[in-house]
């Protein structure tokens, strides 16, 4: 009894922002998060993509959260949707692929790179051609003249060496190449994308254990859409504070790349249903315990495509930048067993000392990496505009990335409920 008593009085003589900040018991905030998240990544939502409007649905469901919390819109507009457009490379219809009679698993045997063009043959010849015999870009540019779209599929080999020759990415390599259809082997796991651009070319990269000698022919078919204005919604609220015209930011994408063809969804729970799980957390929890400054929530479009909507509202934004005394994004969010990272913390030392004090006083993450300047994700712009941003990312986890497996119950969220009592006491305690 006495030890409990002892407990009680040090828990209350602990800084009133800490104690607030665990309204919630670790597990309750656990339940929360991944409830929401199975809602993003569910596959009603079709990835948060550009088939079958699946970004659009989730912005109804955040926008209807938001109401619910209470976050109004900026003053000067009467809907939380900032509204863009952008072009986008979509593949809304079949994307098969069978070898000898066999059909593939897209996302699972095969992806289509994300620029490729629609494409459909049947039973065509296969050739398979040795690219480490290129040894400079005029040999390069030769072999490119012989690629002839004549019922045959190119099996590229040694693109990697290629690459290194040439200093091109992967990504860029599948641009030069000519109409016709062309596979790549790959070993490693499938990363897939959005592309903004069609390439001349159909380039499917292919689990290199699936080919096999005596391969006779090829059938694919690829329905590839180019939608040159893709509408996009950055969802915008407040919750004002005392200090209603000094705002901190919280903020996360919700787009994720959608459907590749019509049946391989790309759920993005990690990528990142998890940081907008926790982006509607804190909207939830500052709606009842309001901050001096006044909150702004930006969920993000576009993000996957190349930054799309954190550039656009940095471009147009609706409230001063240099009204913004802090923004936290949240990207990747599922598991945080070896702690977290935070990009932009070597910009920023005394806010990451602040964020480290509050980590080693009340023991909450094993670690918190410190980065320095990236621009891989929402944060980039604001900081490249003036605006003191830090982007947090967990370290952890299975490793679904960018492919059909990174689902809601892949996630074990160890730690994140951590995370969030750091970030709430972090943004409590900014001066």
């Amino acid at each position: 009894m006495y030890k409990i008593f002892i407990t009680i009085i040090i828990a209350c003589l602990l800084p009133t922002a800490y104690c607030s900040a665990q309204a919630e018991s670790d597990t309750e905030i656990k339940t929360w998060l991944k409830s929401r998240i199975a809602v993003l990544a569910d596959s009603s939502m079709h990835g948060r993509g550009y088939v079958k409007d699946g970004r659009q649905q989730a912005s109804k469901y955040i926008r209807k959260q938001f109401r619910k919390y209470h976050l109004k819109p900026i003053a000067h507009k009467r809907s939380y949707r900032q509204t863009y457009t952008f072009p986008v490379n979509t593949f809304p219809g079949h994307v098969d692929l069978s070898i000898d009679g066999k059909n593939l698993i897209p996302g699972a045997d095969f992806i289509i790179d994300a620029g490729s063009s629609s494409f459909r043959g049947d039973h065509l010849s296969f050739e398979k051609v040795d690219l480490s015999v290129i040894k400079d870009k005029e040999q390069w540019r030769k072999m490119l003249t012989t690629f002839r779209y004549n019922n045959k599929v190119y099996y590229l080999e040694h693109v990697d060496s290629l690459c290194k020759l040439l200093g091109l990415k992967k990504h860029y390599f599948s641009m030069v190449l000519p109409v016709g259809c062309y596979i790549i082997p790959q070993k490693e796991k499938f990363i897939w994308t959005v592309n903004k651009e069609t390439t001349h070319a159909s380039v499917i990269y292919v689990k290199d254990s699936l080919f096999k000698a005596g391969i006779k022919n090829i059938s694919v078919n690829i329905e590839a859409d180019l939608i040159k204005n893709a509408p996009s919604d950055n969802i915008i609220g407040v919750l004002r504070g005392d200090v209603k015209d000094t705002f901190l930011a919280i903020t996360a994408h919700y787009d994720h790349l959608g459907m590749m063809g019509n049946k391989a969804i790309f759920p993005g729970a990690s990528d990142n249903a998890s940081g907008t799980a926790m982006l509607l957390y804190m909207a939830r929890y500052f709606s009842t315990h309001p901050h001096h400054y006044s909150i702004l929530f930006i969920a993000f479009s576009g993000e996957e495509a190349g930054l799309i909507g954190s550039e656009y509202f940095t471009k147009h934004p609706l409230v001063p930048l240099s009204n913004i005394k802090f923004l936290t994004n949240m990207d990747i969010m599922g598991d945080a067993t070896e702690g977290i990272t935070v990009v932009n913390a070597t910009e920023y030392p005394k806010q990451f000392e602040l964020l480290q004090n509050i980590n080693t006083k009340q023991s909450l993450l094993p670690q918190i990496k410190s980065r320095g300047k990236a621009s891989n994700s929402d944060h980039y712009h604001f900081s490249e505009a003036g605006v003191p941003s830090f982007f947090i990312y967990t370290n952890g986890g299975k490793g679904y990335y960018h492919d059909i497996y990174d689902k809601a119950e892949e996630i074990s969220l160890n730690h994140v409920d951590s995370i969030v009592t750091l970030v709430i006491n972090f943004l409590k305690e900014l001066k």
